[in-house]
């Protein structure tokens, strides 16, 4: 059986960011910048690491910004050049989507991530595609999406990735039921979202989605899950009896839930020390204020 390569991602990326308030009120959250990059920077470059070619985001009003920042910026470049300044120029250039790469969808109502992910359909076709949430940032020495092609181009199907939470936690994510165990792929034979009680696993969904265009079929018939919203994982869940196709990967790597105030600050703290260009000095000064026990605002 040949398993056609996996080439389009869909970036959901409508969400108004409250919890950010009021960093977010006239910036995206996907813009917010983790050392120097925007959160969804490190989704593209994470995706193009993993052989993707289109990009689909699926925006909201007023993300005007996000749409701005992989657009080509003529008058910042001519700058750049003028002062001989090569080394801007070409992170400048790392920000640019070529011609035809790029597409954007509005998602008019926040009905879930089922929801924006439909609203893609006619983008996606009849092709696997995945879908990566920006908020979810994954540090390790492979990226994240090129494991996971990695194991479809071995499984095809459904694939979402996945991470092991303390059972307290379980109520906060999408929980696997797993039927068979194979290492890093687990077989799954049911998927409950954000249990309240007796939770199949502590097996937890987290952002980064492969999915079969049949995934899409299921989500045309709008139906609503937990929140009243349509839910993704309801969607995937409906292929394991139809198909018998949904595995789980258990990812190498750290992931950091930049959806929330600490988990960017952590994000920001374990980057910043990585870079070669400020661990000294970052180091130096995270040190002496837990010595100090000084905080100053």
């Amino acid at each position: 059986m040949s398993i056609k390569k996996v080439t389009k991602a869909v970036f959901p990326v409508a969400g108004m960011g409250t919890r950010f308030l009021p960093a977010t009120k006239s910036v995206p959250k996907e813009i917010l910048s983790l050392v120097d990059r925007p959160l969804i920077q490190y989704a593209i470059d994470e995706a193009r690491a993993a052989g993707i070619e289109e990009f689909i985001f699926v925006t909201s009003r007023g993300k005007t910004a996000l749409e701005d920042y992989f657009d080509v910026s003529p008058t910042l470049q001519a700058s750049l050049e003028a002062s001989n300044k090569t080394e801007l120029l070409e992170i400048l250039r790392q920000t640019n989507m070529d011609d035809g790469r790029i597409a954007y969808v509005r998602q008019h109502r926040a009905l879930g991530l089922g929801h924006a992910v439909w609203c893609a359909r006619r983008l996606i076709g009849d092709e696997p595609f995945a879908v990566m949430l920006p908020d979810d940032v994954i540090a390790g020495d492979t990226p994240c999406l090129a494991q996971m092609v990695e194991a479809y181009e071995q499984t095809g199907g459904n694939i979402v990735a996945a991470m092991e939470v303390p059972t307290e936690k379980t109520s906060s994510y999408g929980i696997l039921d797993i039927s068979e165990d194979m290492g890093s792929t687990v077989r799954v034979r049911g998927m409950v979202e954000k249990p309240k009680s007796n939770p199949p696993s502590n097996l937890a969904v987290i952002g980064r989605y492969i999915l079969t265009p049949q995934v899409l079929e299921t989500l045309d018939k709008k139906e609503t899950g937990a929140g009243g919203e349509i839910q993704l994982t309801d969607a995937i869940a409906k292929e394991i009896t139809a198909s018998n196709n949904v595995y789980g990967f258990r990812f190498s790597g750290q992931r950091y839930d930049c959806g929330s105030k600490a988990g960017f600050l952590q994000a920001t703290v374990a980057y910043g020390l990585a870079r070669d260009d400020l661990r000294e000095e970052f180091s130096s000064f995270l040190t002496d204020m837990v010595a100090s026990g000084k905080i100053t605002t």
